[in-house]
């Protein structure tokens, strides 16, 4: 019986690389979307398209979708990035990015614990710019702050699940080449991929709630 990895935000960028490569490895891929690709059917064996993990009705079509099903990896890919500048702040943008960034992460795998078991693993595909420490250039209000939030939710997933078997890592992709960034980053979606599942391998019950680079660097809070 194959393992069963379902990954949000997996049409393109970093979450189509990422259905790739567990396809590759022999897991069944379930694929989470707004709207499906055609990169994204080559490789999935189950999409669940139209789904706006921000909403409800989005995470009750997962729920429904899955229908019991266990999985082995849970990938909380689904993110976005918008810019705010002091003296120029949108307030809506920052609500959205900690809707999409933060809010829904927590919300699916809450909704999602039942299909979790002793074994399964949570990767949260964060940012080092949800690092407070690290922070040396300001800016990016929401994405960063969304990002912290991320990282202390994650934190907290990690304490309550490791009595139950269940690991939650904190992952930073890098600064990739999606259109996120207007394909401005250092390496490629292809190479997150590899060392996002890399990290997600290493993870384990002594290490969960860990914050980590793709290339395996410890980051700090």
């Amino acid at each position: 019986m194959s393992l069963t990895a379902v990954i949000t935000g997996a049409n393109r960028g970093i979450g189509l690389e990422l259905a790739r490569h567990y396809a590759k490895e022999g897991y069944a891929v379930v694929g989470v979307c707004r709207q499906a690709s055609d990169e994204l059917k080559a490789v999935a064996a189950e999409i669940i398209a139209g789904v706006d993990v921000t909403r409800q009705e989005g995470i009750a079509e997962m729920i429904t979708s899955l229908n019991g099903r266990k999985i082995d990896l849970l990938i909380n890919n689904a993110g976005l990035l918008a810019d705010e500048k002091l003296g120029e702040l949108d307030l809506d943008s920052i609500r959205k990015q900690m809707e999409i960034n933060a809010y829904a992460p927590l919300k699916v795998t809450e909704a999602l614990l039942p299909n979790l078991k002793e074994g399964s693993k949570v990767a949260l595909i964060t940012s080092r710019m949800g690092s407070i420490a690290d922070n040396d250039s300001g800016g990016r209000y929401g994405y960063r702050a969304s990002k912290a939030a991320l990282n202390a939710f994650g934190k907290s997933l990690a304490m309550d699940l490791k009595p139950e078997g269940i690991a939650v890592a904190l992952l930073h992709p890098g600064f990739v080449k999606t259109r996120m960034v207007n394909f401005g980053g250092l390496i490629t979606p292809e190479e997150a991929a590899q060392g996002l599942a890399a990290r997600i391998a290493d993870l384990n019950l002594e290490n969960t709630g860990s914050f980590w680079h793709s290339n395996g660097e410890l980051l700090p809070w």
